[in-house]
């Protein structure tokens, strides 16, 4: 058994020491064939897009025509949600494998907070950026970190990313690259960076050089787009935020919903860039692409008719737009409905991979997804969300809910139930009639939190 952090450089940052998880290189007949090569993955998460924020999933203003390109190349995944319902966890979720409240990052990390800026993913987490990079793939990172603002926490020198370009914060303006306090964010590995353009742009011209740099080679490449998360502004219009000044800013004379538009529309544009480079160097048929949004939209977007918004628990706030495309793999204009969330990426990618993954003390909470893209079924499970004062637990067709109000004396809970078969917009409480379903999932719900929170990292709490 290889170990995972004996191939791994981290450039002067803390040893780490304990339980580790260790990974294997493929073995067997497979491994042997290098007719067969390895795959290439490339994830591309959007920010607060909404359910109904694309062509291919209902929406009929905003023109996306390499996303609905991409779902009729592949598949449209309907049952997608992020593992949160705001950023961060949902990003630690992904590049854990876990539940985000395992990594201590349940909530999002403010720029206006001292406390937040001190915390993020800890260096002894373990990310699909190591053990691929231990496993012969080359990984990179553009985009959204945010998970973390000290160099501690960093994507490249600290999580395994061979290459890192992006902000560490949760937003930044889109021409100025300011964050919501007026600091400046653009950064290269952990150096700042001056850069000029328009964000979405050069994300994903950072991507498209990076396929066309290392096509000869199995690659990772993640790229976290800030679009369309706020400020709203489209490729043409001005920097809203100023230095050292805090603040959102709107783009003087134009609506938001104007921008939110033009800013999904730009990101589309990348997005084909991004499949013409995978096609132009031959290698998109064993290349998997997956599109999905970190959570639910916020006001100018769309749930797509789905109950809730970002930073809730009911469906509209993690139930997200997922594509994704491998024409060796998956077919064609196909659709699956079954359930798949952030941290089922990580374990995708290393069962596709043939990566043997041991993880002592520390094992993956998400499946592999690799039989819903054949057309199978995935194992049946119970999945669980927690954000705020809301928590919810989900298992095929029910789901449960619970949101607290109040404190002390006020606290007050409400308990609700329903049927996702019929009732997707979550308008019909029934826990009336089905007592019992409510008290199983209310029961693995409490199970399910007591083993989070006694994995919370000491210096997360």
């Amino acid at each position: 058994m290889t170990n995972l952090y004996s191939l791994l450089s981290f450039s002067g940052c803390m040893a780490l020491s304990g339980a580790m998880a260790a990974a294997q290189p493929r073995t067997g007949p497979r491994a042997q064939d290098s007719a067969v090569p390895l795959p290439n993955f490339v994830i591309i998460m959007a920010d607060d897009m909404g359910y109904g924020d694309i062509g291919c999933f209902g929406n009929k203003t905003i023109r996306t025509p390499a996303l609905d390109q991409m779902a009729a190349e592949g598949m449209l995944l309907s049952d997608y949600h992020s593992n949160g319902a705001v950023s961060t966890p949902t990003r630690a979720a992904l590049l854990t494998g876990r539940y985000q409240q395992r990594a201590g990052l349940e909530g999002v990390l403010l720029t206006t907070s001292e406390k937040h800026r001190r915390s993020g993913l800890q260096p002894q987490e373990v990310t699909f950026a190591r053990v691929l990079s231990a496993n012969g793939y080359r990984t990179a990172m553009f985009g959204k970190w945010h998970l973390g603002y000290l160099a501690k926490y960093n994507p490249a020198t600290v999580h395994g990313f061979g290459e890192f370009t992006g902000f560490l914060s949760g937003n930044v303006d889109y021409k100025a690259f300011l964050d919501s306090q007026g600091r400046y964010d653009w950064w290269h590995r952990d150096s700042v960076e001056q850069t000029a353009g328009y964000l979405t742009d050069v994300i994903n011209r950072s991507g498209v050089d990076f396929i066309r740099r290392n096509a000869g080679e199995p690659f990772c490449l993640y790229l976290a787009h800030g679009c369309p998360h706020s400020p709203y502004q489209g490729p043409d219009d001005p920097p809203v935020r100023t230095r050292g000044s805090a603040g959102t800013g709107d783009v003087p004379g134009k609506s938001r919903e104007e921008c939110y538009r033009e800013m999904i529309e730009r990101l589309d544009l990348g997005i084909g860039l991004v499949m013409e480079a995978l096609k132009e160097t031959g290698i998109d048929r064993n290349t998997l692409v997956i599109f999905v949004s970190d959570n639910g939209p916020t006001v100018p977007g769309s749930a797509g008719g789905l109950r809730g918004a970002k930073g809730d628990l009911f469906e509209g706030g993690h139930r997200v737009p997922a594509i994704v495309r491998m024409p060796s793999t998956i077919k064609a204009s196909s659709r699956s409905a079954q359930t798949i969330l952030s941290m089922d990426i990580f374990p995708t990618m290393l069962d596709m991979a043939g990566v043997r993954f041991e993880a002592g003390d520390r094992p993956l909470d998400g499946l592999s997804f690799v039989p819903a893209l054949r057309g199978d079924r995935m194992p049946a499970r119970t999945l669980f969300w927690r954000s705020g004062g809301m928590k919810a637990a989900r298992e095929g067709r029910w789901k449960y809910v619970e949101v607290e109000t109040g404190r002390g004396p006020n606290k007050k809970s409400e308990q609700m139930l329903f049927d996702l078969d019929v009732d997707l917009s979550e308008q019909n409480n029934v826990i009336g009639t089905n007592r019992g379903v409510a008290a199983s999932l209310r029961q693995k719900l409490d199970d399910w939190q007591r083993s989070v929170d006694s994995d919370v990292p000491e210096q997360t709490k």
